[in-house]
């Protein structure tokens, strides 16, 4: 406005005012004549239309020099369309002929008006609607006639409905159309927001309609504008319709912090009504904000679009976008980075963020503590969101509730010390705490998690269709046929639920687990093959710091043919032991011996609980015990089994289950064969003799066609049918009996 209302006055003044006072009211007088005239009037027509009138209450040239004065003087201006109708006016204007200048003796007041109708109206009609025109003020003005060049060393103030300024000196050069504002260029608007410009210098243009001004500050409130040079381009009625800044361009807010956007350069596009609606701060920006929420961006361009009473609704940032902002509140401490190509965000009422949305790929790390680089964030402890696309939404305080990723989403764990935990999936879903921390993150579409160290083989991997991590409990929640491998073991439930903190896992609805990678142990027995380890439950714990794996709900666990059944089963994978419980239902076992004709049959050992370490090859049963192979059964309270070891070979891997070597029973032990019964307290049984010998109670063996037998040691074989009988005395008793069949 202060450009156009300069530019306009003095191109009026000195191309009309000035050239006809000097040009043609001398020779209307007679530069050798002095003489006085009262009511003087002039005026210049073409094409039929008046280009100008002047006016004067008197009019007096005086002989000596031939210096001509004109008083109480009143031009108006209507330009050869008739498109103005502008007015300037002052009490004293001189001439002199010798040195060929105009001076106006005093001030010139100057309103300039646009008349965009004045070619329909009647010649020198007043325009039927005034609207508010630019007024300027000035004095000390003069006008060579030599040089073309008008000039004042005077203080000039204009003033308009929305803006009134000053400027000190001024210089018009009527050849080339430039005004050039020489020092001290203020400008102070109206209304409610108050905003004040200060320029050392200007310079105004005709083609191109614009104005130039060096070292600019705009001011308004706790906001302020610098730049080394700024260009306002004007429109036909002198309105602003762009404004260019260049050459470190500088916005600063002093709020609660100090907010800082440096650019090379800043385009602004303004209305007829003067509100804006477009900036582009481009050539680097530069963001940079101190206090407790610090903060620090980047990107090549920066675009926002305005909407009523010059209130922001969106802005874009393009080309390299990076956004660094710290959380330093007094119960959380977190940095949040963001890396895109282009940046969208949106406004309600030009202050509270409502959402934002990159445009292409792009990536937010969450650092649970304050770091102030890029470079910082790199290096330690993050949490790492990307996506084809990510867009926030936002609360109505303007805080981050949740950001959505797809395609092609990726969330990233890395700490120290630690392997690399990375999930990907088609798409996510991550809820944000007030203070920007995570709660929760949704990921939907062939998820797929991998821990891993760099340079190193995978720790752990799983399948889903969709995982959840919940940042209270440090859970991952796998659904729609997931599966997971951690370190040779592969679990597949309806539902799996990782600790990402200790390594724990749980597993629920139809479990089935398979350890494979496993080394065969020669001296092992029932688990000690090379071949992969079964186990399927209804539910699964497994600890991974001891290796130990809780199954419950129908267990069963096998190696090639061992098997292991009952309620609960704990298994430790590194000792490779078994610890089952029947839990109102039985535990069993099956293992083999050798019948009298060589061949392997089964013994089948159901108890209420099992415990078995391989590398002993002693299985302990307990809570009432029944062995029941092919032509005996015993009863006990608890039972150890002894097996034979494998020797680890092929062939040994690929053969039944394990072959007994002995059993202890203790306890209520009862032993029943087709045509005979046995009781005692301890049983020891030797499988490859077929031997029994049964101790204390004392033991009795019954049978069907000789009767009963007593003694405090009782001894015999299922493959013979002998019984040896043994008492305290010296003498041993040896009792014989054939059946005959």
């Amino acid at each position: 406005m202060l450009v156009a209302a300069v530019a306009a006055g003095f191109y009026f003044y000195a191309k009309w005012q000035v050239r006809n006072v000097r040009d043609r009211i001398p020779k209307a007088l007679g530069v050798d004549i002095q003489q006085s005239t009262e009511g003087f009037s002039l005026s210049k027509s073409e094409g039929g239309r008046t280009l100008f009138t002047v006016k004067a209450s008197k009019a007096v040239q005086y002989k000596t020099g031939g210096r001509a004065e004109l008083r109480d003087v009143s031009i108006v201006v209507y330009g050869r369309d008739s498109s103005r109708y502008d007015r300037i006016y002052g009490s004293r204007f001189a001439y002199d002929p010798q040195e060929q200048t105009v001076s106006a003796l005093g001030e010139v007041e100057i309103d300039l008006e646009a008349n965009v109708a004045g070619a329909a109206l009647p010649d020198q009609a007043v325009p039927k609607q005034l609207k508010n025109p630019v007024h300027l003020r000035t004095s000390g003005l003069v006008f060579s006639q030599k040089t073309g060049i008008a000039e004042t060393d005077k203080e000039i103030a204009f003033q308009i409905p929305q803006m009134s300024g000053t400027a000190q000196g001024a210089t018009y050069d009527s050849h080339t159309n430039v005004l050039t504002l020489r020092s001290t260029i203020r400008l102070n608007t109206t209304g409610e927001k108050q905003i004040a410009v200060v320029a050392a210098r200007g310079k105004i243009t005709k083609d191109p309609r614009q104005a130039q001004l060096e070292k600019v500050n705009l001011a308004e409130g706790a906001r302020t504008i610098d730049a080394e040079r700024v260009v306002l381009n004007f429109r036909d009625d002198n309105s602003v319709e762009h404004i260019t800044a260049t050459g470190g361009v500088r916005i600063q807010n002093r709020g609660e912090q100090l907010t800082e956007v440096n650019a090379p350069r800043a385009d602004l596009e303004i209305t007829a009504g003067n509100t804006l609606t477009r900036a582009v701060l481009s050539g680097g920006v530069r963001m940079n904000a101190s206090g407790p929420n610090s903060a620090q961006g980047s990107a090549g361009k920066l675009l926002a679009n305005f909407g009523p009473k010059n209130t922001i609704t969106k802005l874009r940032a393009v080309d390299d976008v990076k956004l660094l902002q710290a959380n330093g509140g007094a119960t959380s401490k977190q940095t949040v980075a963001m890396e895109t190509a282009a940046l969208d965000l949106h406004f309600v009422n030009g202050r509270v963020l409502d959402g934002a949305e990159s445009d292409g790929a792009a990536q937010v790390t969450l650092v649970p503590h304050i770091v102030n680089s890029f470079e910082e964030v790199a290096a330690g402890e993050r949490r790492v969101l990307s996506a084809g696309k990510l867009t926030a939404n936002f609360d109505k305080n303007g805080r981050p509730e949740n950001i959505v990723g797809k395609p092609d989403a990726k969330v990233a764990f890395y700490t120290p010390g630690q392997p690399n935990r990375i999930s990907t999936s088609r798409e996510l879903v991550a809820k944000l705490q007030p203070s920007g921390g995570l709660t929760t993150v949704e990921q939907q579409g062939e998820f797929k998690y991998l821990e891993q160290s760099p340079g190193a083989a995978p720790v752990r991997t799983a399948t889903a269709d969709r995982g959840t991590y919940t940042a209270a409990s440090e859970l991952i929640t796998l659904s729609g046929n997931p599966r997971v491998v951690d370190q040779g073991l592969s679990i597949s439930a309806d539902n799996i639920r990782l600790n990402r903190k200790t390594g724990e896992g749980f597993a629920q609805g139809d479990v089935k687990t398979t350890y494979s990678e496993l080394r065969a142990q020669p001296g092992g027995a029932m688990l000690a093959s090379g071949e992969p380890i079964h186990v399927t439950s209804e539910t699964l714990a497994v600890e991974r710091k001891t290796s130990v794996a809780k199954y419950s709900g129908g267990s069963r666990l096998w190696q090639g043919a061992n098997i292991v059944e009952g309620s609960a089963i704990e298994f430790d994978r590194d000792r490779r032991s078994v610890v089952a419980q029947g839990g109102g239902k039985r535990v069993s076992c099956v293992f083999v011996q050798q019948d009298k004709a060589g061949r392997q049959t089964p013994v089948v050992i159901t108890a209420a609980r099992l415990s078995y370490v391989d590398h002993q090859r002693r299985a302990f049963f307990g809570g009432g015990v029944i062995a029941k192979g092919a032509d005996v059964t015993v009863n006990a309270d608890q039972v150890e089994v002894v097996l034979q070891p494998r020797d680890g070979g092929a062939k040994q891997e690929s053969e039944g289950p394990s072959q007994l070597n002995s059993i202890i029973a203790s306890g209520h032990v009862s032993i029943q064969q087709p045509s005979r019964r046995a009781t005692g307290e301890k049983l020891v049984y030797t499988a490859d003799e077929s031997k029994f010998v049964l101790t204390g109670g004392p033991p009795l063996v019954a049978d069907a066609q000789r009767g009963t037998i007593r003694g405090e040691s009782l001894t015999f074989y299922s493959r013979d049918d002998r019984v040896l009988v043994e008492s305290s005395g010296n003498t041993r008793t040896v009792t014989r009996t054939r059946v005959s069949r």
